[in-house]
């Protein structure tokens, strides 16, 4: 115990002369910083410069990651001229996806929903319909596993913004990437020949988010294409199945899994999956914290017979028995 506490308070003081270091806050209102190598689904390992601390995540209460220099601008989720006008939803774009590079500002849902909900698509399949949300402008996009489980068949349904109006676009060659059963995450790609540059969202972080703050979520309950439902976080640590989730009041029901729960400042804190069914105002998010560990190692992920964690494998079809003719 001695020797714990003693590295605990080194690692502190060091976190105090790395000022551009991130810092993850405790729960006993100390704070280690340093630089964040991976975050996991229960831990955190930070390299604080002689050695690396792995931290539980029911040790911490918020994490808080140090700014970087912002890097050219791209499209976000608006067009050109509004992200041109809208220098509160500033965002630096991770080599595959975007997180957000300042404190962007609280704004009302029916603005939100105006400025990012043309990056929330609906996924189609022959057996079921879902949600999901547009990642980068290549067309790379996040839905539940659940949502294209046993499928091969996929298209996706993307409201194109023209002329002040929403124009549905339906996408028939989608690629499945990456998938994790057990977390119940898919990375797909619109492969369309025609696919012009998407609008896409932004990454946040569900860890920053307080318990009892507004969230909403935008997808297809019961093929309601395009609903919008309000709420608060009732928890961050809901213990489902062995795993952690955000607790909602936003409802949540069949045709909303995939899509994105949002806060208040648009960005993306979670991915919608289950509901209580026998009560209302129950849903569940699978957090950011894990889509980002799972976007950041899709490779290890990849929808390829070759890889062990594909949950699906295809044997080779027997070859042809040659019978020699038999004899008289």
């Amino acid at each position: 115990m001695l020797k714990q506490c003693f590295v605990v308070s080194a690692l502190i003081f060091s976190g105090l002369q790395a000022a551009l270091a991130d810092t993850i806050q405790l729960k006993d209102k100390a704070a280690v910083s340093g630089k964040i190598l991976t975050e996991k689904r229960d831990q955190i390992a930070v390299d604080i410069g002689y050695t690396v601390l792995v931290i539980p995540r029911s040790e911490i209460a918020k994490v808080s990651r140090a700014e970087t220099p912002e890097l050219p601008a791209t499209k976000a989720l608006a067009s050109p001229k509004a992200a041109a006008e809208d220098k509160d939803f500033a965002e630096s774009r991770a080599s595959f996806y975007s997180r957000p590079s300042s404190s962007a500002a609280v704004r009302s849902v029916r603005d939100l929903v105006n400025l990012i909900g043309e990056a929330v698509v609906q996924v189609r399949t022959p057996s079921g319909l879902g949600s999901g949300f547009i990642i980068n402008e290549d067309g790379f996009l996040m839905t539940n596993f659940h949502v294209i489980e046993g499928e091969t068949q996929i298209s996706v349904e993307v409201y194109h913004q023209k002329n002040g109006e929403l124009a549905r676009k339906v996408y028939k060659q989608i690629r499945i990437i990456a998938m994790n059963k057990f977390d119940d995450l898919t990375l797909l790609k619109i492969e369309d020949k025609d696919a012009p540059k998407f609008k896409y969202v932004v990454i946040g972080s569900a860890d920053a988010l307080s318990v009892g703050e507004r969230v909403f979520a935008i997808g297809s309950p019961l093929g309601l294409e395009r609903t919008v439902t309000e709420g608060i976080l009732s928890t961050k640590t809901r213990q489902l199945g062995g795993a952690l989730y955000l607790q909602t009041t936003a409802q949540i029901n069949p045709g909303n899994s995939g899509g994105p729960l949002f806060n208040m400042s648009g960005e993306v804190i979670g991915v919608t999956n289950m509901k209580i069914t026998f009560g209302e105002g129950l849903g569940f998010a699978i957090p950011t914290e894990s889509v980002k560990f799972f976007l950041d190692h899709r490779d290890a992920f990849a929808y390829s017979t070759d890889n062990p964690s594909n949950p699906y494998h295809y044997l080779e079809p027997p070859s042809h028995t040659h019978h020699p003719a038999a004899e008289d």
